[in-house]
C-alpha cells in the first residue's frame, strides 16, 4: 500500500504538471475591501472583497484579523465579512487574502480598517451646587470619553464662556474650567457639552458665591521640633473673602502678607514655616485671621528639642580575620528624649544574637569579635529618636594572609645558563590583594635567603637571575598582602646550574721586582661568587711592556697558590704581567695588565767626565758659578744605550766660568757625583755701555764720556767711538780706543752743526751694542722740556697705545721715554708709579705700553730724557679704561677639609682686586669636582661672591675620595683652573638597607631572619655588623632590637617571643658613626601558634543554693585562635577525677552550673583550647551559698629594700578576709611621685599570691603603691599605700646631645654638648667623660679620655702637644653617674691644626692722608696666638656716629700691615677695627680707633630762595650744603643784573662769615631788571655755586599803585591815608607801607600785613627817629606778589614837642659843659695831631672815624673801597600791630667790597684813605606777640649820604652813552663784630643782625 500511494502521489503530481495550461493565472484581488467606520451598538458591519484567478472554482477567500483567521460573519464564499453588533474591541485590520492552494502562485492580500464610533460619555461630572467664598479658586470639573475623543465646551448661563474673555476663567487640561478670584458675580448655571461624531452630551451645575466671617478649619497645635529641622504651625481659616493671616510672637510679627523676616515664612494654606529652626525660636505663637466679616485668634507653643546626630560615626575598617572589630556610633541628643541604636549589615537587622559575639555596646559602638569572613558586609547604624533620626555607614572587611603560591615549577633557560624559570598559580589574597610576592632559594643546601623580594602581583611566572654557575639551588614562593606573609608554597626539586669559565680575574695582583732577573707576582683568587666551578689553577703571562711581542706563559695547577716568581729575565727592563683562573670550563678572563721593572744592576761608579761628554748611563749634569756655588743648575740626561751621552745646559751667563759635575741615578737614589771640572762660556760681544755723556761742548770740540757696559761678556780689549754730522752717513768717523779709557774729547767739529756720536765696547768676538746721541757743536745740551698733547687709543686689555708730541729735545737727542701712570684710584692725592720706558727711539711719538692690568681705570704722565737728565712731566692724559679680560690665576692656596659625611669644606684665598680683570660685581668663581677616574662625570658650583674664602660642597657620596678643582670667572670669561686637591668624606651610617630580608618562624617563640648585606656603594665604611629591630604589631609602642656583630653573619634567630604574636621585623646595618637605614617595608611573620593560657578574671556574680553563674574573660596570652572553653567542676569532697565537663564556643564568656548541693563547695576548671590543644586550666572554688559580702582590702603591704632594683621592686602582702566568696585575683596600682596619677600595673594577679614582682618602672623614681582583692562580690577598698619607695640609680639611658667640636687653638680642640634629657640620666649625673682619638692610625692609636667631675659643664677644651697638628681626630662622650656610663654619643670628626687667630691685630694707628682717605696701621697678632699663617686682614671701617648704617669692610689678601681707605667722606670721624683671618677662619677684631679725614671744600648750598621781591628790595636766603665737607666759615653771594643797567653792569660780591645767618636783605634794586644770584660756601676753600635769577618787582599780575596817599600828623602819632588802586589778576590780599628816612635815602618795609579793605594806618611817633624826616609810599599786595608802589606822600618830620631838656636852663647849662669838653677835646687833638698821617673828620651823629680810599680810574670816575668798616647800626623803625622792621645788619659779618663811579662828595674828590668807625649801639623792643633783638640803623653815615647824594647818584646817568662799565667786587677777609648793615653806591645789603636773629624763610613775615 506503501507503494501505490506512492505511485499515486507521483502521477498527480506529474497531471498537475502536464494539466497545466496557459489560462492559468494567479489570484488578484479586483475590488479591496474600504475602510470603514460605524457607531458602537449598530446592527452590523460588512467589509466586501472581490478576487480573480484561474481556475476560479479553486479559488478560496479568507479573512485575517491581527494575524488570526476569522471565521465568523462569512458570506458568498467568503467574499463578504459580516460583523454583527460591533464594539470597539472589533477595531482594527482586517486582511483579505485569495489562494490558490497547491499552485506556485503567491496569495493576493488587501487590507482594511474597521473604526466604531463610541458617542461620548462623562466621566467627571460638577456637583450639583456649588458653594464658595469669594476670593477663593474652585474648579469645575468636567472630563468625558468617546470615539473619536470628544470636544468638550462651557457655558455660563447659556453663553459660551469663550465668548465672555474673562482672564480669570481657565480650561484645565482635563477638560474643567478654573475660576480664580472668585466675585460675586461669577455665580450662575455652568454647563459642560461634550460632542464628536457620535453624538453629544451635557452637564451643567450652578456656582454660589458668597462672603464669610472668618472660621478656624485647622487651627494652631502645639508642635515639637527638633534643632535644624523645619517647623510648621498650621493655621488653615476659611471665610470669605479670604481672611488675611498675621503671625506673632509677643508683640512682634512675624509674617504676614507684606511683612517677612528671614527664616518665617507665611504658607498659602495659612500656616508658619520657620526653616531652620533653633532652639531660641521655642516659645508661644498667635495665628490672627481677618476679612470684612470679622477676625478671630488662636495660639499654639512651640517646643524645640536639640537634633539627635551622629558625632562619631562608624569609619570603614579593615580587620584581620580573628581579631575584634569595632564601629563605633557616638550620638548627641537632647536630654528629653531617648535613644535607640538599630545595626544593620547589608541593609538587615542584626539581631542580638544568643552568644556575645556580636554586641552592641550602650554608646552604639557594635563590637564584632573573632572576625571571620562572614561579617564582611556594608553596616549602618541608625540613631532613632523623638529628636530626630541619624544614619551613618560603614565597610567592614575582614583580611587574612594569604595563601601559598600552587604548583611551582622552576626550570632552567635555555637561552641563558645563570637564569631559571619560575611559575606558579595565583592563590586566594585573603580578601587583600596580594601587594607583591618573595621569591627565596636556597643554594647548596644552605639556608633560605630571599633573592627577589618585591615580584609584582600580577606576575604569575618569573625569571630568577644573577645565580652562580655549578651550583644546586631550590626556590619556594609566598604571597604578601597587608595582614602579611602567607605560607609559602611547596618546594621545588633541586636544579644543578652548569659550570662557566671565571668570570672575573684574579684581584689585587702585585708585581714587585725581586732581583735584575726576576719578579714577584701575588694576587688573590676571583671573588668567590665569580668562580663558577671549582678552580684547578691560574694562567700568568707576562711580555715586554710596550712591545708587541707574544706572552710567554706560567702554569700554576694548583688554586691554593697565589704567588709567582718569574725569572730568567732582562736586567732593568720593564714587563707587562697578567694573571686569569681556570676551572673545568676553560679559562676565565685576564686581569689588567700591571707592569714592573727588574731590579737594576750593582752600584755604579761616578762617571767619567770628558770634557762635555757623559758617560753611557741615565745621568744628571750639574753646573754652578765658580763663585756662587748655591745657584746649581740641573739638567736630567734621559739614558741612550747606544752611545756616549751628551747635555747641555742653557741660559747660562757669558764667559763665566762655571764648575760642572756629573751624577749617575737609578730607582734606590742618586750615585756619586764626578770630580768638578771648571768651564768657561765663551765670549760674546759686550752690551751697551752706560751713562753716556757730554762735556766741554765748543764751536769745535766736545767730550765724551762713558762708564763700562753691565754686560762685558767677555774681557774688554777696548772701545769705539764713531761721530757723523747728523743725516750724512758719508762723514762718519771712527776711532778705537783701549779698554782704559772712558773719555774722549772729539776735535775738529764745525761750528753750530748737529752730530751723531756713537759709543761700543769691544772685545775679542767683535764690537758690542752702541750707544747713540745727538748734539750740537757749541751748544751745550739742557734739560729737555715735557712732551705735550698726550692722546690714548687702541685700548685692550692689557695694552694701550700713548701718542704725543714731543717737548723740547734740550739741543741733543732723547735717549728715554718714561711713561708713568695712576693705577686705579686716579687724583690729585693718587700716587703715581712708573709703567714703562723706552731707549734709544729719540724720534718716536707713539709708544705701546704694555702689562697694563685689565678693567683698570689710568691715567698718563710722561717725561723725556737725553743726556742732561730728565724733562719735567707732561699734563695728564685723559682717564681711561682698560677693557676686561679673563682671570689669568685660580684662587691660591686650597685646601680641603672633612665636613661631614656628605659633604667636604674647601677653602681657599680669594683673588685680589688686582686680578679681577673686570666688573668686580661679575667676579665669582667655580668649583669642579669628580671621583678619582670619572672626571668625564664631574660636576660643578658655582660661588657669586668674589670675597668668599671657603664653600661647603654637598651632597657628595659617603666615605669616598674626591677631586676637586677652582677657577676664577668674570663676565669676559674663566680663568685657569688650579692644581687638584683631594679629600674623602666621612665615614656615614649605611644608607641603604640589608636586602633580601626574609623571616619564618620556626616555633611558637622563634623566628629566624636572614638577609643580604648591603649594597656596596651604600655601606659608606666599614660595616661592623647588624641589628634586628622587632616589635609586636599593635601591641608594642616602641621595637625591641637584637644586635648581630661583624659583617661575616647575615641571619638571626629571635628567641623568647611571644608565642601566635604578628612582629614587625627590620634589619640595618651600622658602622662606629651609628645605625643605618632599616629595611622597609617591615617583614610581617606570626610566631606559631601554642596551647593558650588558663583565662583570667574568674568570677561567680551570682551563687545561688543549687547554682552558680561563672564569668571569665580569654587568656591573657591566647597563643593562638581561641576555638572553645571547657568548664570541669565536682564536689570537693568527691574525687578528683569525677569532674562534671561542659565545653562552650570560642564566644561564650559566661555559663550556669545547675543542680548542685546547696551549701557546699566546688572547684571549678576553666581551660581554654586552640588548634594545639587545650591549654592551661585555671581553677577555683566556690561555695553555694547566698551569704557573701565583698572582700577585706589586703594589709601589710611591703616593699623589701633588697628586692628593689633599677627597673623593679617585689611587693608582698597579708590578704584580708575573702567575705566568704573565695578571693579571685588581685589588681596592683602604683603611683608614681610627686605628682603622678594611680596606674593599674596588673588587675589579673593570681588569688593564691601573696607577693608579686613589678616591673618596667623608670630608675630612680619614688613609687607607692597600694592593692585590692576581687571575690565574686566585688572588689574591696584599695589598701594602705605603701611608705614611698625609690628605685635604685641606673646607667644614664642616653649620652649627650648635640657634640661638636670645632679647632679652638692648633693643638687644641673645643668640645661642647647639651645634656641629657632629665627623664633619661636614671640617677644623679656625675659628670662626662670625653674619648678621644686618632683617626689615621686605627690599629695602633690607643683611645684617650678626659673626665670631666663637672655635671653642669657644657664645653671642655683638650689640648694636645704639638704632633696634634694637622691630624684627624675621632671624639665622642659619654655622660656617666655611680652606677656607670650612658651609651656613647655618635662620634665627630675634627681636624686638628687649623685655628683662626686668637688674638686681634696689635697697636692700630689711624692717620689721615687727605680729606677722603684714611692710612691705617697696624702690628700683627702675637705669633703665639696666630694658629697658622696669617693670610689677610679684614679692616672695618664706619662713621663714627652710624656703624649700622655706614660700616664697610675691606678685605686685604696679603699679610701687610698697612692700608689706605680711599673715596671716604670729607671732615668726617671713622671708627676702624682690624682683624687677621688664616686658612681657618677669621680672628677677633680689636678695638675700635678713631680718625678723621681732612676738611674738603664744601658742597653747594641745598637751596636759594627769594621771598618779598618789591620794585627796589628782596630777602634773599640760602640753605646749609648738605655735604659741608669741614667747619664752614661763611659764605659768599654775589649777584649783577643780565643786562646793564643804564650802561653800567655791576657785580656785587657779599662775603657773610660764619655759618649761623644764611640770608640778605638787598635794596638797592632796579625797577623790572632781572638779576643773577650764585652762592658758595666756604671751609678752607669755595665750594661749588648754587645759582638762580629773580626779577625785581612789580610783577606782572600784582595789583596797581594805591592813589591819594597823605600823611596826617598829631602829637604823639601820624596817619597815612589811601586810596585803593586798580586790582591786578588776582583780588588785593593787603598792604604794606614803605618808609624812606631823609638820612638813608634808601625805600625800606615800615609796616607789612595790613589787612584787604583798610585805606589807612596810624604809627606813633615814638617809632620813628627824633629830628629825621620820612616819606611814605603804599604797596597793594595780591597772590601774585607785590605792586607797584603808591607816589611818596609828603615829607614829615618825627620831631615832637620839646621835653625837659630842651628848656632854656638846661639847654644853657649843656652848653656851659659842652664848652669845657670841647676844649678838652681840642687840646687832645692838637697833641695827638703831630702823630697822625691822615686827617680826621667827624660826617654826623654816631660815626667816630671812617676808612675809606677813592682812586680815579681810566674813565675819571672816583673808585670807592669799602674795607673792614664797623658800623653799628640801630634801627628805628616802628613795629606796630604785631609788626617789626627788619634788622638792618652791619658788614662787620659780611666784607663787602665794589668798585662804583664817583666824582664828587660833598663836593670835593677823595684819594687819601679814611677810617670809618661807630660804636654798636643795640635797641631792644618787644610789641604784640612778636619779639627779639634787631640793631638800629645809624643816625647818619657816610655811606648812606654817599647814596644819597644827588651829585654822585647823576653822575652814573651822564655816561648813559658810553659803553657799560662792569665792576667786581672783592671780599675782604677781616673779621669783624656782630654782623650788620652794608650800604654803598646804588646798592644796599642787609645781613643777620646777630646769631640769635631769624633767619629768613619764604616769605618773610619775620622781617617786620
Amino acid at each position: 500500500m506503501g507503494t501505490v500511494s506512492g505511485l499515486i502521489l507521483l502521477l498527480h503530481i506529474f497531471d498537475r504538471k502536464g494539466a497545466g495550461t496557459p489560462e492559468a493565472t494567479g489570484p488578484v484581488i479586483v475590488i479591496p475591501p474600504r475602510n470603514s467606520s460605524v457607531v458602537a451598538g449598530s446592527s452590523e458591519a460588512t467589509l466586501e472583497c472581490i478576487a480573480s484567478a484561474r481556475p476560479l472554482e479553486e479559488l478560496r477567500v479568507t479573512w485575517k484579523r491581527n494575524g488570526v483567521p476569522v471565521t465568523s460573519g462569512l458570506h458568498s464564499f467568503g467574499r463578504r465579512l459580516t460583523i454583527s453588533t460591533p464594539t470597539s474591541s472589533d477595531t482594527g485590520p482586517y486582511v483579505c487574502e485569495a489562494a490558490l492552494p497547491g499552485s506556485p502562485f503567491e496569495p493576493a492580500r488587501a487590507q482594511a480598517f474597521l473604526s466604531i464610533i463610541e458617542p461620548p460619555y462623562f466621566t467627571a461630572e460638577p456637583e450639583s451646587r456649588i458653594l464658595v467664598e469669594v476670593e477663593e479658586t474652585v474648579d469645575l470639573a468636567c472630563g468625558a470619553m468617546g470615539v473619536p475623543p470628544p470636544a468638550l465646551q462651557w457655558y455660563k448661563d447659556a453663553v459660551s464662556v469663550h465668548k465672555l474673555r474673562n482672564p480669570r476663567y481657565q480650561a484645565l487640561p482635563a477638560g474643567g474650567l478654573r475660576i480664580q478670584k472668585l466675585r460675586p458675580e461669577d455665580s450662575g448655571i455652568f454647563q459642560c457639552f461634550a460632542s464628536n461624531e457620535g453624538g453629544e452630551a451635557q452637564t451643567s451645575t450652578y456656582l454660589d458665591v458668597t462672603n464669610v466671617a472668618p472660621a478656624f478649619t485647622q487651627p494652631p497645635a502645639d508642635t515639637t521640633v527638633t534643632d535644624g529641622m523645619t517647623a510648621v504651625l498650621r493655621c488653615q481659616v476659611s471665610g470669605a473673602p479670604r481672611p488675611a493671616i498675621t503671625w506673632r510672637r509677643g508683640n512682634q510679627i512675624l509674617a504676614s502678607g507684606s511683612v517677612r523676616i528671614p527664616r518665617f515664612m507665611l504658607l498659602e494654606s495659612g500656616g508658619l514655616q520657620i526653616t531652620p529652626v533653633f532652639i531660641q525660636d521655642a516659645g508661644n505663637y498667635t495665628c490672627h485671621a481677618a476679612n470684612a466679616e470679622g477676625s478671630l485668634r488662636a495660639s499654639a507653643t512651640l517646643t524645640v528639642w536639640n537634633r539627635t546626630s551622629i558625632v562619631r560615626p562608624p569609619e570603614d575598617s579593615v580587620v584581620i580575620k580573628g581579631t575584634t572589630a569595632a564601629l563605633h556610633c557616638g550620638a548627641t541628643h537632647d536630654p528629653r528624649v531617648s535613644l535607640r541604636y538599630v545595626w544593620k549589615k547589608d541593609n538587615a537587622v542584626i539581631a542580638p544574637p544568643g552568644s556575645s559575639r556580636i554586641v552592641v555596646e550602650k554608646d552604639g559602638s557594635l563590637l564584632i569579635s573573632q572576625t571571620w569572613s562572614g561579617d564582611i558586609g556594608d553596616y549602618t547604624c541608625d540613631v532613632v529618636s523623638e529628636g530626630g533620626n541619624d544614619s551613618r555607614a560603614a565597610r567592614l572587611e575582614v583580611i587574612e594572609l594569604p595563601h601559598s603560591p600552587q604548583n611551582l615549577l622552576a626550570s632552567l633557560n635555555s637561552s641563558h645558563s645563570r637564569t631559571v624559570m619560575l611559575s606558579w598559580v595565583r592563590p586566594f589574597d585573603g580578601n587583600s590583594p596580594v601587594l607583591y610576592y618573595i621569591v627565596e632559594l636556597s643554594e647548596n643546601n644552605s639556608p633560605w635567603k630571599v633573592h627577589l623580594s618585591n615580584v609584582g602581583p600580577e606576575m604569575t611566572s618569573v625569571a630568577v637571575r644573577g645565580l652562580t654557575p655549578a651550583r644546586t639551588y631550590q626556590f619556594r614562593v609566598c604571597a604578601v598582602n597587608q595582614v602579611g606573609r602567607g605560607q609559602y608554597s611547596a618546594e621545588t626539586s633541586r636544579l644543578m646550574l652548569p659550570e662557566e669559565p671565571p668570570s672575573a680575574p684574579p684581584k689585587n695582583i702585585v708585581a714587585s721586582g725581586r732581583t735584575n732577573q726576576s719578579i714577584m707576582v701575588q694576587w688573590q683568587p676571583p671573588p668567590e661568587t665569580e668562580h663558577n666551578g671549582v678552580l684547578r689553577g691560574y694562567i700568568l703571562r707576562y711580555r715586554l711592556a710596550g712591545l708587541p711581542g707574544e706572552h710567554q706563559q706560567r702554569n700554576i695547577t694548583s688554586p691554593e697558590i697565589s704567588y709567582c716568581l718569574v725569572t730568567e729575565l732582562i736586567i732593568w727592563t720593564q714587563y707587562e704581567i697578567q694573571v686569569a683562573a681556570y676551572n673545568g670550563a676553560g679559562l676565565g678572563v685576564f686581569s689588567r695588565p700591571v707592569t714592573e721593572y727588574t731590579l737594576q744592576g750593582g752600584k755604579l761608579a761616578p762617571p767619567q767626565f770628558k770634557g762635555s761628554r757623559l758617560p753611557p748611563v741615565p745621568s744628571q749634569l750639574l753646573a754652578w758659578p765658580a763663585d756662587a756655588p748655591e745657584a746649581v743648575t740641573v739638567v736630567t740626561i734621559a739614558p741612550d744605550f747606544h752611545g756616549v751621552h751628551h747635555g747641555f745646559i742653557t741660559n747660562l751667563k757669558k764667559f763665566t766660568a762655571y764648575l760642572a759635575s756629573v751624577l749617575c741615578f737609578t730607582t734606590p737614589g742618586d750615585g756619586p757625583p764626578s770630580a768638578p771640572q771648571l768651564v768657561w762660556t765663551h765670549e760674546d760681544r759686550p752690551g751697551a755701555v752706560g751713562h753716556l755723556s757730554f762735556t766741554e761742548i765748543l764751536d769745535t770740540s766736545l767730550k765724551v764720556s762713558w762708564q763700562e757696559p753691565l754686560e762685558k761678556n767677555g774681557i774688554i780689549t777696548g772701545y769705539e767711538v764713531s761721530w757723523e754730522v747728523f743725516g750724512r752717513n758719508d762723514s762718519r768717523l771712527t776711532l778705537t780706543l783701549n779698554s782704559t779709557t772712558h773719555e774722549f774729547k772729539i776735535k775738529g767739529l764745525s761750528s753750530l752743526t748737529t752730530y751723531t756720536i756713537d759709543v761700543a765696547a769691544v772685545t775679542a768676538v767683535g764690537v758690542g751694542l752702541a750707544t747713540s746721541s745727538t748734539i750740537s757743536s757749541g751748544v751745550p745740551p739742557e734739560l729737555p722740556g715735557a712732551p705735550s698733547n698726550l692722546v690714548i687709543s687702541n685700548i685692550s686689555p692689557r695694552s694701550a697705545t700713548l701718542q704725543f708730541r714731543p717737548g723740547y729735545d734740550g739741543k741733543t737727542s732723547i735717549s728715554r721715554w718714561i711713561v708713568e701712570g695712576q693705577v686705579g684710584a686716579i687724583g690729585d692725592e693718587e700716587e703715581w708709579v712708573s709703567l714703562y720706558e723706552e731707549e734709544n727711539e729719540p724720534d718716536t711719538q707713539t709708544l705701546e705700553i704694555p702689562n697694563l692690568t685689565p678693567y683698570t681705570q689710568y691715567r698718563f704722565r710722561m717725561r723725556q730724557v737725553n743726556v742732561v737728565g730728565a724733562s719735567p712731566f707732561s699734563q695728564s692724559s685723559r682717564v681711561i679704561q682698560t677693557l676686561q679680560a679673563p682671570p689669568d690665576v685660580a684662587p691660591t692656596s686650597i685646601t680641603v677639609r672633612t665636613a661631614s659625611e656628605t659633604s667636604l669644606r674647601l677653602r681657599w684665598v680669594p683673588l685680589p682686586d688686582s686680578r679681577y680683570n673686570g666688573n668686580p660685581e661679575a667676579v665669582g668663581y667655580r668649583i669642579k669636582y669628580w671621583r678619582p677616574g670619572l672626571q668625564a662625570s664631574a660636576l660643578a658650583h658655582v660661588i657669586s661672591d668674589r670675597l668668599e674664602r671657603e664653600f661647603t660642597v654637598e651632597g657628595l657620596e659617603e666615605w669616598t675620595e674626591y677631586e676637586l678643582q677652582m677657577q676664577a670667572f668674570n663676565a669676559i670669561g674663566a680663568g685657569p683652573w688650579s692644581e687638584a686637591v683631594r679629600g674623602r668624606t666621612r665615614e656615614s651610617v649605611p644608607s641603604a638597607a640589608p636586602e633580601n630580608v626574609s623571616a619564618e618562624a620556626v616555633s611558637s617563640t622563634q623566628i629566624l631572619l636572614t638577609w643580604a648585606s648591603v649594597p656596596e656603594q651604600d655601606q659608606n665604611g666599614l660595616i661592623l655588623g647588624y641589628k634586628i629591630l622587632f616589635r609586636a604589631k599593635d601591641l608594642d609602642p616602641e621595637p625591641r632590637s637584637h644586635v648581630v656583630r661583624g659583617n661575616g653573619t647575615q641571619s638571626a634567630l629571635l628567641a623568647g617571643l611571644g608565642k601566635f604574636v604578628l612582629y614587625e621585623l627590620r634589619v640595618l646595618a651600622f658602622t662606629r658613626i651609628g645605625n643605618g637605614v632599616p629595611s622597609s617595608p617591615p617583614i610581617l611573620e606570626r610566631t606559631r601558634d601554642d596551647a593558650p593560657g588558663p583565662p583570667v578574671r574568674l568570677v561567680f556574680p551570682e551563687v545561688r543554693l543549687t547554682s552558680v553563674r561563672i564569668v571569665w574573660q580569654p587568656p591573657e596570652e591566647p597563643n593562638g585562635i581561641i576555638l572553645g572553653y571547657q568548664i570541669a567542676y565536682r564536689l570537693a569532697s568527691s574525687s578528683p577525677n569525677t569532674f562534671t565537663t561542659v565545653e562552650v564556643g570560642a564566644t561564650v564568656r559566661q555559663f550556669t552550673a545547675t543542680e548542685l548541693a546547696p551549701e557546699s563547695a566546688y572547684i571549678f576548671r576553666l581551660s581554654a583550647k586552640t588548634r594545639q590543644g587545650w591549654g592551661e586550666p585555671l581553677e577555683a572554688t566556690v561555695i553555694t551559698t547566698e551569704k557573701r559580702e565583698r572582700p577585706a582590702p589586703p594589709r601589710d603591704l611591703l616593699v623589701p629594700q633588697t628586692d628593689v632594683t633599677a627597673r623593679s621592686l617585689r611587693l608582698q602582702w597579708v590578704p584580708g578576709s575573702d567575705g566568704a566568696s573565695p578571693i579571685r585575683y588581685f589588681t596592683v596600682q602604683l603611683r608614681e611621685l610627686p605628682g603622678g596619677q594611680w596606674q593599674t600595673y596588673s588587675s589579673s594577679i593570681s588569688h593564691e599570691a601573696t607577693a608579686c614582682a613589678v616591673e618596667r618602672l623608670r630608675p630612680f623614681t619614688s613609687y607607692k603603691l597600694r592593692l585590692k582583692a576581687t571575690n565574686d562580690i566585688g572588689d574591696s577598698d584599695f589598701s594602705v599605700e605603701t611608705e614611698p619607695v625609690t628605685t635604685l640609680q641606673d646607667v644614664p639611658g642616653e649620652p649627650p646631645s648635640f657634640v661638636s667640636v670645632t679647632p679652638h687653638t692648633t693643638s687644641s680642640v673645643l668640645v661642647q654638648w647639651q645634656p641629657p634629657r632629665d627623664e633619661s640620666l636614671n640617677g644623679l649625673l656625675q659628670g662626662y667623660r670625653i674619648y678621644y682619638r686618632e683617626l689615621e692610625y686605627e690599629g695602633a692609636s690607643a683611645t684617650e679620655s678626659k673626665t670631666l667631675k663637672t655635671p653642669s659643664a657644657l664645653r671642655a677644651e683638650l689640648t694636645g702637644s704639638r704632633s696634634w697638628k694637622y691630624r684627624r681626630y675621632e671624639v665622642l662622650m659619654t655622660a656617666y653617674n655611680v652606677v656607670g656610663e650612658s651609651p656613647a654619643s655618635a662620634p665627630v670628626e675634627v681636624f686638628v691644626g687649623e685655628a683662626a687667630p686668637a688674638v686681634a691685630p696689635q697697636r692700630i694707628q689711624v692717620n689721615p692722608l687727605t680729606a677722603s682717605q684714611l692710612e691705617v696701621t697696624w702690628d700683627p697678632p702675637p705669633p703665639e696666638s696666630q694658629n697658622g699663617n696669617i693670610q689677610g686682614y679684614k679692616i672695618y671701617y664706619w662713621e663714627a656716629d652710624g656703624q649700622n648704617e655706614t660700616e664697610k669692610m675691606k678685605v686685604l689678601f696679603l699679610p701687610e700691615t698697612m692700608v689706605k681707605l680711599k673715596n671716604l667722606s670729607s671732615h668726617t670721624s671713622y671708627l676702624v677695627s682690624v682683624s687677621a683671618f688664616n686658612a681657618a677662619g677669621d680672628g677677633p677684631r680689636s678695638g675700635p680707633r678713631q680718625g678723621r679725614t681732612h676738611q674738603a671744600a664744601p658742597g653747594t648750598p641745598s637751596f636759594l630762595a627769594f621771598s618779598e621781591i618789591t620794585s627796589t628790595t628782596l630777602n634773599v636766603s640760602w640753605g646749609e650744603p648738605a655735604a659741608a665737607n669741614g667747619i664752614l666759615q661763611g659764605y659768599r653771594v654775589v649777584y649783577e643784573p643780565l643786562a646793564p643797567v643804564q650802561g653800567v653792569s655791576k657785580v656785587v660780591t657779599v662775603d657773610v662769615k660764619g655759618n649761623g645767618q644764611r640770608w640778605l636783605k638787598l635794596r638797592d634794586l632796579t625797577k623790572g631788571v632781572t638779576y643773577f644770584f650764585r652762592v658758595q660756601a666756604r671751609t678752607i676753600a669755595y665750594g661749588p655755586e648754587l645759582q638762580a635769577n629773580v626779577t625785581a618787582g612789580p610783577a606782572e599780575g600784582s595789583p596797581g599803585s594805591p592813589r591819594d596817599v597823605s600823611v596826617t600828623k598829631s602829637a604823639s602819632e601820624l596817619t597815612l591815608q589811601w586810596t585803593e588802586g586798580s586790582a591786578g589778576r588776582t583780588p588785593t590780599t593787603g598792604y604794606v607801607i614803605e618808609a624812606r628816612p631823609s638820612d638813608e635815602g634808601l625805600w625800606d618795609t615800615f609796616v607789612k600785613d595790613i589787612p584787604w579793605g583798610a585805606t589807612s594806618c596810624t604809627i606813633s611817633l615814638d617809632k620813628l627817629r627824633q629830628g629825621v624826616t620820612y616819606e611814605f609810599r603804599v604797596v597793594a599786595v595780591n597772590q601774585v606778589g607785590y605792586g607797584e608802589p603808591s607816589s611818596p606822600s609828603a615829607a614829615v618830620s618825627a620831631q615832637v614837642e620839646a621835653p625837659f631838656y630842651e628848656e632854656w636852663w638846661f639847654l644853657l647849662v649843656m652848653a656851659l659843659s659842652s664848652l669845657i669838653v670841647v676844649l678838652l677835646v681840642v687840646f687832645a687833638l692838637v697833641l695827638h695831631g703831630q702823630n697822625r698821617k691822615y686827617k680826621n673828620c667827624s660826617t654826623g651823629k654816631g660815626i667816630s672815624s671812617m676808612e675809606e680810599s677813592v682812586t680815579l680810574d681810566n674813565g675819571g670816575f672816583a673808585a670807592l673801597e669799602l674795607n673792614s668798616r664797623h658800623l653799628n647800626v640801630k634801627n628805628t623803625f616802628s613795629k606796630k600791630n604785631g609788626t617789626r622792621s627788619p634788622p638792618r645788619p652791619s658788614p662787620g659779618g659780611l666784607h663787602y667790597s665794589d668798585e662804583d663811579i664817583c666824582s664828587k662828595y660833598n663836593g670835593a674828590v677823595r684819594t687819601e684813605s679814611m677810617n670809618l668807625q661807630e660804636k654798636s649801639g643795640a635797641a631792644s623792643e618787644s610789641e604784640g606777640t612778636d619779639s627779639g633783638s634787631e640793631d638800629a640803623p645809624p643816625q647818619h653815615s657816610f655811606v648812606n649820604h654817599y647814596m644819597s647824594d644827588p651829585t654822585y647818584y647823576n653822575s652814573w646817568k651822564r655816561r648813559a652813552g658810553a659803553a657799560p662799565h662792569r665792576y667786581e667786587a672783592v671780599a675782604g677777609a677781616e673779621a669783624g663784630p656782630a654782623p650788620h648793615a652794608v650800604v654803598t653806591t646804588q646798592s644796599a645789603v642787609f645781613a643777620p643782625a646777630a646769631r640769635g636773629a631769624r633767619t629768613p624763610l619764604t616769605g618773610f613775615s619775620s622781617f617786620v
